[in-house]
């Protein structure tokens, strides 16, 4: 199936509009990457595989293929005049920076003039803030405030289209040992379990999305847990990924769908506000051929690139590659949006 002209498009988004995006498998296709390696002067350093030397090059090839239909090539333009007079923001952390490419780790904006749109990235890598305590001695201590929204969420709560992620951070130590680090109002929790804490954290969100998001005016999705594949370690204890060029193909090498996860799905069906999970934990689980590894920077000798004190990169992934399959994920849910609003206005 291609969108094309005339009677192609409407029949391929009638195909999209049941289908489940996120069953399926990766197959072979040469006509991709969608862009030439090192073309895009956005992408930042470290997702930058085959400039930073990455010698294999079949990761790229590969297109994710729904069970019950076909994804649409991600068309540039059509993008654009979907997005044409819109905000299109992405909330979370370097993964979410990871699937619009930027470059860099601050908060800032692309604006396309002639379409008088933006595409904007926010911070925010717990979804919740960031806080510090005043110790007796005068240093201060780091916590989690569970029960107040990320700073930046008041410059985004207008935009059109707003795109959250969370979840690789509540696996670093401090966070997944829980211990004298959640806080909720003045109080900190001696000890938490990172699930509750999660749940709370989400919670929070959720709260603030239902009280300051109009839904008829803005469309919400949440990206889920993006799937690691350190081997041997973890990414500050030696855990590796370098020798990985081909997918999984069965899936009983999967591993179990993510506690996390499970929370946020309860947490998802008790808001107000439709909240479209992009649930992206399966398709990426099957790709440990597409992280960056020791391919994260140029210019490293052989030693370098085996030494333990390198880390490697299994978490983020090589650019082209698999966080241009949830583009083309979020483009077909932006053409399926676009077609059910057209029905809308027929009906009334």
């Amino acid at each position: 199936m291609r969108l094309i002209q005339g009677s192609g498009v409407k029949q391929g988004i009638d195909d999209l509009v049941n289908c489940n995006f996120f069953d399926g498998k990766w197959v072979k296709d040469d006509s991709y990457p969608l862009y030439k390696p090192g073309s895009c002067s956005l992408i930042d350093e470290q997702f930058n595989c085959i400039l930073n030397g990455r010698p294999d090059k079949d990761y790229q090839k590969y297109k994710w293929k729904p069970k019950g239909c076909t994804l649409p090539r991600l068309n540039p333009g059509r993008m654009l005049d979907m997005l044409r007079g819109k905000r299109l923001v992405f909330v979370g952390d370097s993964l979410n920076r990871n699937m619009i490419h930027f470059r860099g780790e601050a908060s800032y904006s692309f604006a396309f003039e002639d379409y008088n749109c933006t595409i904007e990235f926010f911070v925010s890598p717990f979804l919740v803030q960031e806080w510090e305590l005043p110790e007796k001695d005068g240093s201060k201590k780091e916590t989690l405030r569970l029960d107040l929204v990320g700073r930046s969420s008041g410059q985004y709560e207008g935009a059109d289209i707003v795109v959250f992620n969370t979840g690789h951070w509540w696996t670093h130590d401090k966070t997944s040992k829980g211990k004298d680090y959640y806080q909720e109002g003045s109080h900190v929790y001696d000890e938490l379990n990172v699930l509750e804490a999660f749940r709370k954290a989400l919670t929070t969100w959720a709260r603030w999305v239902d009280a300051s998001i109009n839904p008829t005016k803005s469309l919400v999705f949440f990206r889920g847990y993006s799937a690691s594949h350190f081997s041997g370690g973890q990414w500050n204890s030696g855990g590796q990924c370098d020798s990985e060029v081909e997918p999984i193909k069965n899936v009983t090498y999967l591993r179990e769908y993510p506690s996390k996860m499970l929370v946020l799905e309860k947490v998802l069906r008790n808001m107000k506000t439709h909240v479209k999970y992009l649930n992206v934990t399966q398709m990426t689980d099957f790709r440990k051929d597409g992280h960056p590894s020791v391919y994260r920077k140029k210019n490293l000798s052989p030693e370098e690139r085996k030494s333990p004190l390198q880390f490697q990169d299994c978490s983020h992934w090589c650019l082209p590659g698999v966080p241009d399959a949830w583009n083309e994920i979020l483009y077909a849910e932006l053409l399926v949006n676009e077609k059910q609003k057209q029905q809308t206005k027929k009906r009334q």
